[in-house]
């Protein structure tokens, strides 16, 4: 990772404002020499890389100093730059002064760095003479990786759809029929397999069946892992249930939560479904305090996943325990060759009998483990060349037993196509067991770490998002969902197996460490040398007082910590903690002035300086279910660098107009604010005209409590790039305004009275796909043929309409409609009948439409999919 580490340094120094000043001329030429002797270390890199993985302890000492001495040069260099970006903010007298002439603490500031360079370049010199020492050669014609992986056809589903689809048909009815069966007894099926084995994919696709979806009233998914806290499952399964998500469930104390879910539950079929069970007692865990999961006898069950048997026959229940078989040759291969050799490269593969005689032999070697059969063959489709395929078949008998995952994975990673992406992949190390990932989050992530380069006519976050796709294309994550929105990928996973792997491989490297510990236990770090020093922490249920980490901490992440005070970090760039609560926040993060991203996710004690508009280089903020101990402050706003903020349940007040207009954070891509309640002293008139200055959003978000003015929809006239908008609680709308921005793809908006039919404007917009609407009061509504041309997802909710008219045409794309509390529709309109695309149709607290309503039968004999109707 010490090719990383230079070639993140090389990008960031091309972009400083250091080269943009004569104000700093004498660094700029120490930055310039620093540079050159960067571009020739990192020709050195791709036989330090081959040695290092060798075993050669004495060049994984260099590696270590390669590491260091890039990240500390890019530490002086940004120093510098800072200075320079600070200068170039100040206001009045002080600022004219300080950009065009050297103040005494600038002098003293300057000299100290130029010191810390030469200090830089000396170490570089000691590292090229070790460097020849060890006989590693200077190739000065260094190979360039591709930057940016392409694309190479449209992706196929995730590994967990394939495997459903290609090997396990039959045991998928045979699990689902035991669950809809008729017996009226609260009882279990266990799904038992060793790891790797599809039972989480088989789960999922269980759980998602319509036979399923149709048979049970509620539904809920957890998955529990090694470590768990059973309160924070029956959370879970409390917010999916009843839909409540806000902050109230995460202040119950377990027995409420307990109680509250039997209450529900006892009126309700319903399905449980506990992923990846490891421990015998985890069912008496979840039910200590009161018995959360009546038997009503009406049929209700329990889906249960686990490696051991002897956890599925532990369950004090009927209990009907499914031992899921590995795939048989012929299964295996069409696993594998569904990978390898997707029907949109095939055509071009000259040979492929030759392919098919070898992919036969290989998948037999995967021993029917779907996991397995994925990531190789994924790795395989990326390198279609038979001398390939041959070599791994002869190295085959090589592997022992128990290591061939291992070696699979670690020869699909090196096959990655460049650094940027193998840091990407390794990252996910950070994450805990089992969690969720959100890849718009994610890709923040990755920005921030400088994982991602820039590249011609791409975005950072286009980029981003191929690097996602690579890795779902090997099977190196698994797809859990896609944005209906924009049609990427928008949550995955990494199978548990996966995730011990880059654990290993990220210690190894010492690119991340992770400590999953109590102090009691053992100390922070679990690096493979107390010599080699990660820059990278993850702490996950740790009980530290105080976080330990080194001075020189680039990036600190952590997940459920109890009541932690953070280091002085000087040096850190991404600080994300989730389900934390924080000590003494505020007198330390006003210090970190590399910082990047501000991730505080459902934490306390968290209060936001005045210092913050120090932090110069910030890209995003995220303060989503952290209620903050202070005002947002107004240098917030000062940072031109900002790309994205997420603010809940904060004291936010807009800046005054005179300090609006001359906002820094131009950039601003995405903007979520949540303010519940609002003062009767706020400022609306303010707030107008800072989001005036907001222009380059794409992504607008602003619910307010209790009433949002109605202002605000006469501001999108300024944002031509919104392409998606979340607003409420307005109050009462005469109407919309006449015109939304041409890109926008989804809409929510919620009042309590929209006067005049919404229709009209709306099914205007080219571009909308998602449309989520509450509130219109009008007695009729009317879609005009040809209207919402490529509107996929469409709620209505409170509305009062007796009549919908749709005229033939409207909505062809339409294939998910919720009706949600339209007391005054008493029969559904014969206008659905005419969509061609309609395959889901939800009925959410619409008890007075019929079981014999014709329009509904006439959709079920269609085969569109009825949730919710009686």
């Amino acid at each position: 990772m010490a090719q990383s580490a230079v070639s993140t340094v090389l990008g960031t120094v091309g972009s400083l404002a250091v080269q943009e000043t004569t104000f700093l001329c004498a660094v700029n030429l120490e930055v310039g020499l620093l540079k050159d002797e960067l571009m020739r270390l990192k020709a050195y890199l791709k036989d330090v890389d081959s040695k290092w993985r060798s075993g050669n302890a004495r060049v994984a000492v260099l590696v270590s100093q390669i590491r260091d001495a890039a990240y500390e040069a890019q530490n002086i260099i940004e120093a510098a730059d800072h200075m320079a970006k600070r200068n170039r903010l100040k206001k009045g007298f002080m600022g004219a002064i300080s950009r065009y002439a050297r103040l005494p603490t600038d002098l003293v500031a300057l000299r100290k760095i130029g010191v810390e360079i030469q200090h830089v370049r000396r170490k570089l010199n000691e590292i090229f003479a070790s460097a020849e020492k060890l006989n590693i050669n200077l190739d000065n014609n260094v190979l360039v990786e591709d930057e940016s992986p392409q694309d190479d056809g449209p992706i196929h589903q995730n590994s967990e759809d394939d495997v459903v689809m290609v090997g396990f048909e039959d045991e998928h009815e045979e699990i689902v029929d035991k669950l809809v069966d008729n017996d009226y007894l609260l009882s279990v099926v266990s799904i038992v397999a060793m790891g790797g084995a599809g039972k989480t994919t088989l789960a999922r696709k269980v759980y998602t069946s319509s036979r399923v979806k149709e048979h049970f009233d509620t539904l809920a998914w957890v998955t529990v892992s090694q470590k768990f806290k059973g309160v924070d499952l029956l959370k879970d399964i409390m917010k999916q249930i009843t839909g409540h998500k806000d902050e109230s469930v995460d202040q119950m104390k377990e027995y409420e939560v307990g109680k509250k879910i039997n209450e529900f539950l006892s009126q309700k079929r319903y399905l449980v479904v506990l992923d990846d069970v490891w421990e015998t007692d985890t069912w008496e865990k979840l039910n200590r305090t009161i018995k959360v999961f009546p038997d009503e006898t009406n049929s209700s069950r329990v889906l249960l996943t686990t490696r051991k048997e002897d956890v599925a026959n532990h369950v004090q229940m009927p209990t009907h325990v499914h031992h899921l078989k590995k795939l048989d040759e012929e299964k295996s291969w069409d696993l594998f060759s569904s990978k390898a050799l997707p029907p949109y490269k095939r055509y071009a593969i000259r040979d492929v009998d030759e392919f098919e005689k070898l992919g036969r032999k290989l998948a037999k070697k995967c021993d029917g483990l779907p996991l397995a059969l994925g990531v190789l063959g994924g790795y395989l489709s990326k390198n279609l060349n038979a001398q390939i395929w041959s070599d791994i078949l002869s190295d085959w008998p090589a592997t022992k037993d128990g290591q061939m995952m291992s070696v699979i994975l670690a020869r699909s990673y090196k096959d990655l196509p460049n650094h940027h992406l193998r840091s990407c992949l390794l990252y996910f190390a950070a994450f805990p067991e089992d969690y969720e990932i959100h890849v718009p989050h994610l890709i923040e992530l990755w920005i921030a770490e400088s994982f991602i380069p820039d590249t011609p006519n791409h975005t950072l976050e286009e980029t981003a998002r191929s690097y996602v796709i690579e890795l779902a294309q090997r099977s190196l994550v698994q797809v859990v969902d896609r944005s209906t929105t924009h049609g990427w990928i928008d949550r995955i996973r990494i199978h548990d197996i996966l995730h011990d792997w880059c654990i290993q491989e990220a210690r190894q490297d010492v690119f991340l460490d992770t400590s999953n510990k109590t102090v009691d236990q053992a100390g922070a770090s679990s690096s493979s040398s107390d010599n080699l020093i990660s820059y990278r922490f993850s702490f996950q249920t740790s009980s530290y007082q105080i976080l330990p980490a080194t001075p020189n901490v680039r990036s600190l992440l952590g997940f459920k910590l109890s009541s932690v005070s953070l280091p002085k970090l000087r040096f850190l760039r991404v600080l994300c903690i989730e389900d934390s609560t924080l000590k003494d926040f505020s007198s330390v993060i006003g210090r970190c002035i590399h910082l990047r991203l501000l991730r505080l996710r459902y934490c306390e004690g968290v209060a936001l300086p005045s210092s913050i508009g120090k932090l110069l280089y910030l890209q995003t903020i995220d303060l989503r279910g952290t209620i903050l101990e202070s005002v947002v402050p107004n240098s917030l706003w000062d940072i031109p660098t900002l790309r994205h903020v997420y603010l809940r349940n904060c004291f936010f007040s807009p800046p005054p107009p005179a300090r609006s207009v001359r906002l820094q954070p131009k950039e601003l891509q995405s903007f979520a604010l949540l303010l519940d309640p609002v003062g009767t002293d706020f400022r609306c008139h303010d707030m107008m005209i800072f989001l005036g200055q907001l222009n380059q959003l794409t992504t607008f978000c602003l619910f307010m409590h209790p009433n949002i003015p109605a202002e605000v929809l006469n501001i999108f006239a300024n944002m031509p790039h919104l392409v998606d908008i979340s607003l409420g609680q307005f109050d009462v709308l005469d109407k919309l305004p006449a015109e939304f921005p041409q890109s926008v793809r989804s809409l929510f908006l919620s009042a309590d009275v929209i006067k005049q039919d919404p229709m009209p404007i709306l099914e205007k917009l080219p571009c909308l796909v998602v449309l989520r609407l509450w509130g219109y009061k009008g007695q009729t509504m009317c879609c005009s043929s040809q209207g919402f041309p490529r509107l996929q997802e469409l709620l209505l909710g409170s509305f009062s309409t007796e009549v919908w008219r749709m005229e033939e045409g409207a909505m062809p794309k339409l294939s998910h409609l919720t009706l949600q509390s339209c007391k005054k529709i008493s029969k559904l309109p014969v206008g659905l009948l005419h969509l061609p695309s309609l395959d889901h149709l939800e009925l959410a607290f619409m008890t007075q439409i019929s079981e014999d309503d014709i329009t509904l039968n006439e959709l079920r004999r269609k085969g569109c999919e009825i949730c919710g109707a009686r």
